[in-house]
């Protein structure tokens, strides 16, 4: 990924809460047809000796033949998109003055690599389903858990899944935020962005152009 020093985001805090807010991944990998995307919601676990960068977690298929890959000598990388949007040259000064200026798009996003490992073990996949349900139901009314499911069908339905494990070895962030750029036209974009009609990726984003320009000031 190209990035620029002044997109470079390298604290590990900032990283990993990007992967915990946006946890739908895109595993690239080499298969036997060549390039290879599964999309899976991953948890992101604290680093360890042998992964210094943290460690991914999900689960497939068993029909899936991503699990069947795992043990090879290639890594294989995670993208994690997190808030993007457009940015209308209106947002910026000089557009004003002379009209020199063009849209881009701003965005922020992890690639997180490492070797690609199989788990196929019950207690550690319900563990693992336990905790991606309790953290995704938290903000329903009734919070469901797996334990509201019969045990009989859990325990047929764990036999079909199979877990993946990802100990990191390198992670890259960009956030291209337009730190390039003054700290008014920065100011102005967050303020555009949060006013933006699009609720959503565009509003999250200027809230960390503002977060950014504010740390920054």
């Amino acid at each position: 990924m190209y990035t620029p020093a002044t997109f470079r985001e390298e604290r590990l805090d900032v990283l990993h809460g990007l992967v915990q807010a946006h946890p739908l991944g895109a595993l690239v990998r080499h298969g036997a047809d060549g390039l290879c995307a599964d999309h899976l919601p991953f948890e992101i676990a604290a680093p360890t000796l042998d992964a210094p960068f943290g460690i991914l977690r999900a689960h497939v298929a068993r029909a899936n033949p991503l699990w069947r890959a795992a043990g090879g000598s290639d890594d294989c990388m995670v993208i994690f998109q997190g808030p993007h949007a457009y940015i209308t040259p209106a947002w910026y000064a000089e557009k004003q003055r002379s009209g020199k200026e063009v849209p881009t798009f701003n965005y922020a996003v992890v690639h997180a690599h490492g070797p690609l490992r199989a788990i196929d073990d019950a207690a550690w996949l319900l563990a693992l389903v336990e905790r991606l349900t309790a953290r995704h139901e938290a903000d329903q009314a009734a919070p469901w858990k797996v334990g509201d499911a019969p045990a009989g069908y859990i325990e047929k339905l764990l036999k079909a899944i199979v877990g993946i494990e990802i100990p990191l070895t390198r992670i890259t962030g960009k956030w291209k935020l337009g730190q390039n750029r003054s700290m008014q036209d920065q100011a102005s974009m967050a303020h555009g962005l949060a006013l933006d009609t699009q609720a959503g990726a565009a509003q999250a984003l200027g809230a960390l152009i503002a977060a950014n320009v504010k740390s920054a000031s």
